[in-house]
């Protein structure tokens, strides 16, 4: 699942790094708190920040889902050095599984504009039997 959040102003960042998302007023106790850390999906260039995440059956995940338009949340970072690299001879791989591909989707414009002479891309998904 998306999320489009407004860019707060001056809110900088690289394709690759992350924010830790918020809700101070959760109105049903998460085991796992009431902040998430999630990936930038967007492109440092857009208007909007994007996040995606897997909608889990959590009090933190129903209500981030349920929230109306215009709700505010708290926003910090961003977070992270997991970016390409500056120097753009360097062999590069990147492997991920599930929404772990979400960091992937603003760094492969840049690699491709990058002017590499090999390119090898290689999509996987995976499921389960229950």
């Amino acid at each position: 699942m998306a999320f489009y959040l407004d860019r707060p102003a001056g809110f900088t960042f690289t394709a690759g790094q992350f924010i830790d998302l918020s809700l101070p007023n959760l109105s049903t106790s998460d085991p796992e708190g009431q902040t998430r850390s999630l990936t930038l999906a967007s492109a440092p260039s857009e208007q909007k920040l994007m996040v995606a995440t897997r909608l889990r059956n959590t009090p933190f995940k129903r209500m981030l889902a349920e929230m109306p338009l215009g709700t505010t949340i708290d926003l910090e970072g961003p977070f992270g050095q997991f970016t390409l690299p500056s120097d753009d001879s360097r062999t590069i791989a990147l492997l991920a599984g599930g929404i772990g591909i979400t960091p992937f989707f603003r760094m492969l414009g840049p690699l491709t504009r990058s002017g590499a002479k090999e390119r090898t891309c290689l999509h996987g998904f995976s499921f389960w039997e229950c």
